[in-house]
């Protein structure tokens, strides 16, 4: 391009023309806007203005471009922006040769020079001293647990002198040893994305990125079993009660961590407040740590006040370093050093850090929980949202009037803009400029007034929320299950340490609360007063559930009172089914021994026993309870509760979960407890033969289950669902479908129910992310038909009438590892095996002695507070992904003792149109769990690994769920109880 300029005059300023209305913005502005589109699309944009040009062949901004939009694995070609072009199939080379890059004058920019110096800088020059850290040489236990434990960071020397890694991990023995091993890579993306060892090494000698990627990954060990016997946990810090928990439940606790001179880690408190250890094996590196509550200049803290996940906002390690670190004052500089290779650095509970490799450098690191941060990991996971803040950012979010919605002015931090400001409902805490403080007086923490004391942070708790019934955070280092899995555990294993048990289960469960409510449910029913084993409720489950010696009792607490009135009320009505007909079913289930509603008025706990029936004095009053429902006889019954997940089908948590506002209201169920154990406990050492034996027996009780005959829908109460549903504005393409088609009523709120569901399954999925791979959410809509009256399957018989191809059933939908129990296998169990058809072994003989001849038989099913009343195969998804795991010979045992059809087929094979789709079960199940309330596309993406990369559904569908397709059921099989009458309609 010409440039025409006046000499004399200087340089033309390109800006206003360049830019157009655009020169209102900040370049970091434009800058992160650029990165939000496409990468076509900021090709095009560069051919727009110099300007434009300009801006968009920033290597930074093709950095971003790749990430974005990258998942898997990653090569780098030289550059960021080739790299790109090579993803999309664009031949740079070829116009690489051709035109050179424009150059342009007329153009400053303060952001993109500094830009440009982090990418070219080195630190070679830069005079680091020792730092402030102590440094120890190889000191005791005792020593350590009394003065830094919990307290300050301390640098110790010859923990590692006898590893294997000190003298093996260089980037030259890796290389030759681990080049093609992919590892996992960091960066600010929420993308999975890796690199092969050579093409990671081949990027770290080329590249100039002012954040250079660098090698995070916690399944090191799990890929290359190899590195694990390199090295070993220092004796400092051999206590961690995570240890507990079984490898697949245990949060990320170690990694491999491999960067470039540049690279590092901006400033973070580290996951769950656990404390941690690293220890360098080559390089340099330089520690920068503030207290518990210092909140570093530069940083923002946001706290998701819906479900408290504290996110940081921060610039980077080699930006604050340059631009903030030569700001601050003696009194506000942190504590800092240089780690040496050999040397281990520990990281206190709650400790801000952040860290900048000063040359190519090899570390390894875990974190771990002890006793001295147990309960403030605890804390970090209980419900709520300002003991959160409190906890990273001390007195800036001591009260409401520093917790605000200000935005601070972070130099040139491309992140300062990031939209998830603009859909989160959040507080930012904001931060001070150097050496601007409320006060001159600061504690040691070196935050005015700031105690990091548990007991005062559990302050900040509300004590109106507990874990069962609150949005779960999405920044927990672990899930919602297995956290209380964990407390369970360490109160069953560790029961020297019960005390603190208590105490960390009191912050993160409310323990103390649901304990003082079995007690009186024991007293009211003359049940013996919980003992001190019996005092913590069961890790598994969504409910506090306690195993006393002869019974079980479960509180209902999850999602709130009406969920949990609906829960119990459709398992009572379900239970006095069972009474009345001849089921072999109720063999299986445990027996209910009472039930009720326990309540907290006045300070005083009362009971009032409740059968289901009616709606007792103290729920009247409650505002979701309408006027017609509270003579009914069963308001809480199946039928209300299709209405009630109609209700909630499509909302948002916190809409789902309105009247958790009756935190003082609880029903709850007394059962008998079953001996044995549940099969989650038994899963990693039951043999083949248990398998498929359980296989068997699943599908005998879940056939007997799916041929009991459900309440009668009659008019008026289906009039009543309509009314209170809203069905009639429905607007789906199904809004008139009864009238159309006559469609059974039973099937017309279950084919409503799914249209709401679909609706925001796009939005659904992006929130689950990861492991959902992109592609397919962008491909849902597509996939999962408008019309779900066709997943009945409507046929013609041979007279010409429309039938359904489904039968309504009774439906689980919990068919979880923790909801079956199994036995030893001895003489009690015979009557199981001659019942079930399960094969015995034969050396056993009644003998329940001898533990090496002993297998395990399942004895019952638990936990029907899940029913509902539905497809069948809705029963498959948990069974198959959670019990069965994906094992697909456990899937067809199953199937061959189940013996019902799930489709049934008109003999002319007579189908509606677009049935090929319609006819696969497949297709069916697949649609079930895209729809599924709970993430179990997750689980399906997690069991099979190459499914990230599928290019369709239908790719998804065969692989997981294409074994159903070879499934006809048995003809004739479809049959009630003899003493029943269908109530089903089965023809209109």
């Amino acid at each position: 391009m010409e440039i025409s300029e006046s000499r004399a005059l200087g340089p033309r300023d390109r800006r206003p023309d360049g830019l157009g209305d655009f020169l209102v913005l900040p370049d970091e502005l434009i800058c992160a806007i650029l990165e939000s589109l496409s990468a076509r699309d900021v090709a095009r944009l560069s051919c727009v203005s110099s300007v434009m040009y300009i801006l968009c062949n920033e290597e930074p901004l093709w950095l971003s471009l790749c990430l974005n939009t990258l998942s898997g694995p990653l090569e780098y070609k030289g550059s960021w922006k080739k790299t790109v072009l090579h993803l999309e199939h664009v031949p740079y080379e070829c116009d690489e040769a051709r035109r050179k890059p424009l150059n342009f004058d007329g153009f400053n920019s303060m952001f993109l020079y500094r830009r440009l110096y982090r990418c070219h800088t080195t630190l070679d020059g830069f005079s680091f001293d020792n730092g402030n850290v102590e440094r120890k040489n190889k000191i005791t236990v005792e020593e350590f647990s009394c003065d830094y434990d919990g307290k300050k960071p301390v640098l110790v020397t010859g923990l590692a002198d006898a590893w294997p890694a000190r003298h093996t991990w260089t980037l030259d023995h890796l290389l030759q040893n681990y080049g093609d091993t992919a590892f996992k890579i960091s960066q600010r993306s929420s993308r999975k994305i890796s690199m092969t060892f050579k093409d990671y090494v081949s990027y770290m000698k080329v590249q100039h990125d002012e954040d250079p990627l660098y090698i995070f990954d916690h399944k090191f060990g799990e890929v290359e079993p190899g590195l694990l016997k390199d090295y070993s946990v220092p004796y400092l810090f051999q206590e961690d009660f995570f240890d507990v928990l079984d490898k697949d439940k245990r949060p990320p606790f170690r990694w491999l961590i491999i960067g470039p001179q540049r690279s590092g880690a901006s400033w973070h408190v580290d996951p769950a407040l656990t404390s941690a250890w690293n220890t360098l094996l080559c390089g340099r590196k330089r520690w920068a740590l503030y207290p518990p509550g210092r909140v570093p200049i530069g940083v923002t803290v946001h706290v998701n006040k819906e479900d408290g996940d504290v996110n940081i906002e921060t610039p980077t390690s080699l930006q604050w370093w340059l631009d903030f670190y030569p700001l601050l004052a003696d009194e506000d500089k942190p504590i800092e050093c240089t780690q040496m290779p050999g040397e281990t650095i520990f990281v206190p509970s709650g400790w801000w850090h952040c860290v900048l490799n000063l040359e190519p450098s090899i570390a390894v690191t875990q974190n771990f929980v002890n006793s001295k941060n147990f309960e403030f990991v605890c804390l970090d996971m209980a419900p709520g949202y300002r003991h959160k803040g409190v906890c990273r950012a001390g007195l800036l979010a001591d009260d409401e009037g520093s917790i605000e919605d200000s935005t601070i002015n972070i130099l040139y931090d491309k992140d300062e803009f990031n939209s998830s400001d603009m859909t989160r409902k959040e507080k930012r805490v904001r931060t001070f400029k150097p050496g601007e403080y409320q006060s001159s007086e600061r504690t040691s923490n070196g935050a005015q007034g700031f105690s990091y004391d548990v007991n005062i942070l559990a302050m900040y708790l509300d004590e109106e929320r507990d874990h069962y019934n609150s949005p779960w955070s999405a920044g927990n280092c672990i899930g919602q299950r297995e956290m209380r899995e964990w407390l369970f555990k360490l109160w069953v294993g560790k029961p020297g340490i019960r005390e603190l048990v208590w105490k960390g289960a009191c912050l993160a469960l409310n323990a103390g609360k649901w304990s003082e409510s079995l007690s009186e449910v024991c007293a009211f029913h003359n049940l013996p007063s919980p003992t001190d084993d019996e005092r913590l409720p069961v890790g598994t489950g969504s409910n506090p559930v306690y195993l006393m010696s002869n019974c079980v009792i479960k509180i209902f607490v999850e999602e709130g009172l009406e969920t949990s009135l609906y829960g119990l009320g459709a398992e009572l009505e379900f239970y006095s089914l069972l009474g009345k007909v001849n089921s072999p079913l109720k063999n299986h289930i445990p027996e209910v021994l009472a039930s009720g509603i326990i309540y907290l008025e006045n300070g005083t706990y009362k009971i009032l026993p409740w059968d289901g029936n009616r709606v007792p004095d103290v729920l009247a009053k409650c505002s979701f309870i309408p006027e017609k429902v509270k003579g009914d006889a069963s308001p809480f019954g199946v039928w209300r509760k299709k209405q009630f997940e109609y209700r909630k089908a499509g909302m948002s948590t916190n809409e789902a979960i309105s009247s958790a506002e009756y935190t003082r209201i609880w029903p709850y169920l007394i059962t008998k407890r079953c001996q044995g154990k549940i099969y989650a406990e038994l899963r990693d050492t039951v043999s083949r033969e248990d398998e498929l034996n359980l296989a068997s027996f699943l599908g005998v009780q879940l056939r007997n289950l799916h041929l009991l005959p459900y309440p009668p829908l009659n008019i008026s109460t289906f009039s009543d669902i309509e009314q209170e549903s809203g069905l009639p504005s429905t607007n789906v393409s199904m809004e008139d479908v009864s009238i159309k088609s006559n469609i059974p009523a039973e099937w017309d709120i279950f084919i409503r129910t799914l249209s709401k569901k679909k609706k925001d399954v796009s939005s659904r999925l992006i929130k689950w992310g990861d492991p959902i791979p992109s592609t397919l959410i962008e491909k849902v809509d597509q996939y999962i038909s408008n019309d779900f009256a066709k997943f009945l399957y409507i046929f013609k018989d041979e007279n010409g009438l429309n039938k359904v191809g489904k039968n309504c059933s009774w439906i689980h939908s919990d068919i979880m590892d923790d909801n079956i129990h199994m036995e030893l296998c001895g003489v009690n169990s015979c009557l199981i095996a001659k019942n079930t058809g399960l094969v015995k072994n034969g050396s056993l003989n009644g003998d329940g002695d001898n533990a090496e001849s002993k297998t395990w038989c399942p004895s019952h099913i638990l936990d029907f507070s899940n029913l509902s009343i539905g497809d069948p195969v809705y029963d498959l998804i948990p069974l198959y992904l959670d019990i069965f795991r994906g094992d697909c010979c456990l899937l067809k045992r199953f199937l061959a003792s189940y013996k019902l059809p799930l489709l049934r087929r008109s003999s002319q094979d007579e189908y509606v149109e677009g049935g090929d789709k319609f006819g696969r079960l497949s297709y069916h199940a697949m649609c079930y769990c895209i729809l599924h309330e709970e993430n179990v596309l997750g689980a399906i993406f997690s069991l099979w690994d190459e499914l990230k990369m599928a290019k369709s559904w239908e790719e998804v569908e065969q692989v997981v769920w294409g074994e159903l397709n070879n499934y006809k059921g048995f003809p004739g099989s479809y049959t009630f109880l003899s003493s029943l009458e269908p109530t089903t309609p089965t023809s209109f």
